[in-house]
Order: C-alpha cells, then sequence, then structure tokens
C-alpha cells in the first residue's frame, strides 16, 4: 500500500500532469497484455489464390493444425487474382496486430517481374514468419505422342532433331514451369516452342489429348495422371527426387549438375507485427509441419512440409526473387 506521504505527492499533481503520466504508462500496460493475450480472437490467413489449388490446400492443412494449438480458429480467406497479387495488396493494406497473415506462393513472389510495380513491396511490406511447403515440378510427356522420350536427355534430343518446332505447354506464361523450361533451354541449349494455357486443368487436359507432347508441370497437377499411365515423368526440377517418384532421376543427375527448381509457399506477416507474435506463430509453423499426419496430408496431394526460420525464408525469398528474375528479363517474359 503507498503511504500516506506519496499518496499525497500524487494528489498535489496538477491534473494535466497525472493525465500525461497515465498517457505514458497505457502503451505498456496495452503492450504487456497484448505479449499475454496473443490471440485473443480468430486469425485471418490470406490465401492469393482460388480454393482448391496446391497453395489453398497446404494452407488448410497446415492452418487446422496450428488452430489447435493456437487455441483460436484460423480462417481461410481466399482472394485471387493477377497471380496472387489481389491477396497479397489486401495483406499488406491489413492492421500489423498479428490477427492477419498471407500464404506467399512462388507466382506471387515473382509477379512484380512480370506485371510491373504492384501497389506493395514484399520485402518491405511484409515480414517472413516461415516457409511451410516445397512443390516439386515434373517434366512430363504424353507416352503416346512421344513414345520413345523416357529422359530428359531423349527430350532434349528430339526437339534438336525437331528443328526447335516441338511445343511444349505450362500453366501459363510466366507460370513457374514456364520460367524452369526456359532456364532449362538456355543451358541445354536446345529450343522449343511454348503453348501457354490459363492455369494447369487445361493445359494437362490438351497434353492428355495429345494435342501438346510435353509440359513441365507442379506435381499436384499431374502426380494422378502418372499414376493412371497417361502421362510419363522423364525428370523432376528439385535438387534431390521425389519420394512419390523415386525412380525418377533428377535434372542436375541427366546432365545439369546443380539444378535445382522447385516452387515453394510461405507464411508471411504485414510489415510491423509485433516480435512476439512472428516467433510464436513460426514456432507453431514448425511444430505443424514436424507432425507426421500433416506431412502425410502435404505428400498426399503432392507437396512437401518445409519449414525453415523466418530469416532463412527471407533469404530464399530474395535469393528466388533475384534468379528467377534475371530468367524473365534474360527471356523477355511477360504474363500475356
Amino acid at each position: 500500500m503507498a503511504s500516506p506521504v506519496s499518496r499525497s505527492a500524487f494528489r498535489s499533481l496538477r491534473n494535466p500532469v497525472r493525465r500525461a503520466l497515465v498517457a505514458l504508462a497505457l502503451p505498456l500496460i496495452a503492450g504487456s497484455a497484448f505479449a499475454q493475450a496473443w490471440p485473443a480472437k480468430p486469425i485471418t490467413l490470406i490465401v492469393p489464390f482460388p480454393p482448391g489449388g496446391p497453395t489453398d490446400v497446404a494452407s488448410r492443412i497446415v492452418a487446422q493444425k496450428m488452430s489447435v494449438a493456437l487455441k483460436q480458429n484460423i480462417v481461410i480467406d481466399n482472394r485471387s487474382g493477377a497471380s496472387g497479387t489481389v491477396g497479397a495488396a489486401a495483406a499488406a493494406r491489413a492492421p500489423s496486430d498479428g490477427y492477419t497473415f498471407v500464404m506467399l506462393a512462388t507466382p506471387t513472389l515473382l509477379a512484380s517481374h512480370l506485371y510491373g510495380p504492384t501497389s506493395y513491396d514484399i520485402f518491405k511490406n511484409f515480414t517472413p514468419v516461415g516457409s511451410v511447403y516445397d512443390l516439386p515440378i515434373v517434366l512430363v510427356v504424353n507416352p503416346k505422342s512421344l513414345p520413345d522420350v523416357t529422359t530428359l536427355q531423349g527430350l532434349i534430343a528430339k526437339a534438336k532433331a525437331e528443328g526447335g518446332k516441338l511445343n511444349y505447354t505450362t500453366a501459363g506464361a510466366g507460370s513457374f514451369g514456364h520460367l524452369t523450361t526456359e532456364q532449362l533451354k538456355t543451358i541445354g541449349k536446345f529450343d522449343m516452342q511454348h503453348v501457354p494455357y490459363r492455369g494447369s486443368a487445361p493445359a494437362v487436359t490438351d497434353l492428355i489429348g495429345g494435342q501438346v507432347p510435353a509440359m513441365f508441370s507442379d506435381l499436384v497437377a499431374v502426380l494422378p495422371h502418372i499414376r493412371a499411365e497417361k502421362l510419363r515423368a522423364i525428370a523432376v526440377g528439385s535438387g534431390q527426387r521425389v519420394s512419390l517418384l523415386p525412380d525418377v532421376k533428377t535434372v542436375a543427375e541427366q546432365g545439369f549438375p546443380g539444378f535445382d527448381a522447385t516452387s515453394w509457399g510461405g507464411l508471411l506477416a504485414p510489415a510491423g507485427t509485433p516480435k512476439n507474435v512472428i516467433d510464436r506463430m513460426s514456432a507453431e509453423l514448425k511444430t505443424a509441419l514436424a507432425d507426421k499426419q500433416v506431412q502425410e496430408k502435404l505428400e498426399s496431394v503432392g507437396s512437401f512440409a518445409a519449414y525453415r526460420t523466418p530469416e532463412q525464408t527471407g533469404t530464399r525469398m530474395r535469393q528466388d526473387f533475384e534468379r528467377w528474375g534475371k530468367v524473365i528479363r534474360d527471356n523477355k517474359i511477360t504474363n500475356q
């Protein structure tokens, strides 16, 4: 209990001074309460792609697990459009109070190279929380259209024999499959003609139908058709073989040492989000991705749990931004 002298002294202060002291104390009190109480309400996770896609599916699997640990629902908010820039812009405008996050995917990271300046800076307006999943990319061919092509070198030989007239398709101009193929063409000194589609589904449909003979696709879109033997996988872009396709060699193993092309997703928060929130979310993300059931669910849809710290995620963002930005510039690639 305060002494009579201290009470008297405090009461002798003029009201404006007392108000100033209270004003100074309130942020400290509020900050302490926030640190203890967060999360006190549901968290919104903006997924800047449509429901059912690889980013959406991975987000829901991980969010469900994290919700249990955080004892608050993580609500998925799909805001698709323009390679994820619509959703990312919404996240950049959101309050940095720890209740809004966004799932970054490779197309969104590279969007400014393809679309020009965005309304936000992916590096200045966001803080990395951690990487979530890796999405392997796989080179597939139609076995009826290219019956003798069973390896990457076989496809390259076929492309050279065709004088650069052999077609390949992707999910769209500027898609990760497009960028990967163009880089591979440059390194391998061969040419193929790009036939872009608007999305993986129509591209895969025409690939199976024989309208186009080859495609570099994310594993999610083609895995069922590989298993049904409607498509033949001849190479994976990642640095290591994929457990779902253990017999398919990497691009690196087939004459291109060091080649590594992997699409991925990571959790970001609006810049200014309190560090204690970032640390807690990152820790819960790491725990969720270490869970065997979460790993199995992700693998069942063709993606793989791949936690990295906020610092490692930030480094990967910059490395991929610069690497694929150069591919885009060198090949004069646009989103058209």
